[in-house]
C-alpha cells in the first residue's frame, strides 16, 4: 500500500499541478502539497483526503457525535469546551466549563492568508496524522507536520506544527490554519472527540 502521504500527493496534484510539475515525488511523510483552505475546491480535496486518510489509518476522519442537541445547544463560555483565538494577540484562550483553564500561543494566517473570522462548532472532520510541505519542519513522531487537526469550517483547523515552527508560535506564520504546539494540539483534538462537536465552541477574532 502506498504510504498516506505519497497518495495524498496524487490526489492533490492536479489541485496544485503547477507546484507538482517542480517537486521530486518521493515516499517521505512530507512528498504533499500544501492544502490551501482558500482553494475553491477544497471540498472535493477535502473528500478525497478524507477516503485516503481511511484507507491508510483505518479510522473515520470524522467523529461521531451523539451528543448532538435538540435545540440550540450550547454557545461560547456556556459550552463545555470554547476556544478563543485572538489575532491580534495571536494567543488561544481555552476555557473548560466557563472557566479559563489555559492560554497558548498559536501562529495565525501570514499576510495574504489571513485566517478569517469564526463563531461555530468545529464541523466534524478530525485528524490525527497530516502532513504539509509548504511549510517544512520534518515529521513530528510519525503523525506528519501538521498532527491533531480539529477542522472548522472548509479546510481552515486548529492543528499542531513541527518543532521548526516552534519559535513561530506567536506570530502570524501560517498559510490560514490555525497553529499550536502539538501538544496542545493532541490535549483539544480529544477534548473534541471525548466532548462531540456540539459541546465544543471555537471563535477566531482579532
Amino acid at each position: 500500500m502506498k504510504s498516506f502521504a505519497a497518495a495524498l500527493f496524487l490526489v492533490l496534484a492536479t489541485a496544485f499541478s503547477a507546484h507538482a510539475q517542480t517537486q521530486t515525488v518521493e515516499t517521505s511523510d512530507n512528498v504533499m502539497d500544501e492544502l490551501n483552505p482558500f482553494d475553491p475546491n477544497i471540498e472535493q480535496t477535502l473528500e478525497n483526503l478524507d477516503k485516503i486518510y481511511q484507507e491508510e489509518t483505518g479510522s473515520s476522519p470524522f467523529i461521531e457525535n451523539l451528543l448532538q442537541p435538540f435545540g440550540k445547544g450550547c454557545f461560547r463560555a456556556a459550552c463545555p469546551v470554547w476556544v478563543q483565538v485572538s489575532r491580534s494577540r495571536q494567543e488561544l484562550y481555552l476555557h473548560l466549563n466557563g472557566v479559563h483553564s489555559a492560554t497558548w500561543k498559536v501562529s495565525t494566517g501570514a499576510p495574504g492568508h489571513g485566517t478569517p473570522d469564526f463563531d461555530t462548532n468545529p464541523n466534524g472532520r478530525i485528524y490525527d496524522k497530516y502532513s504539509s510541505t509548504k511549510y517544512p519542519g520534518g515529521d513530528y513522531k510519525g503523525l506528519g507536520n501538521m498532527p491533531y487537526a480539529v477542522f472548522i469550517s472548509g479546510g481552515f483547523a486548529i492543528h499542531g506544527t513541527a518543532e521548526s515552527n516552534w519559535k513561530k508560535l506567536g506570530s502570524r506564520a501560517s498559510h490560514g490554519c490555525i497553529r499550536v504546539h502539538p501538544d496542545n494540539a493532541y490535549y483539544f483534538n480529544r477534548l473534541v472527540r471525548q466532548q462531540g462537536i456540539y459541546n465544543v465552541w471555537i471563535t477566531v477574532h482579532e
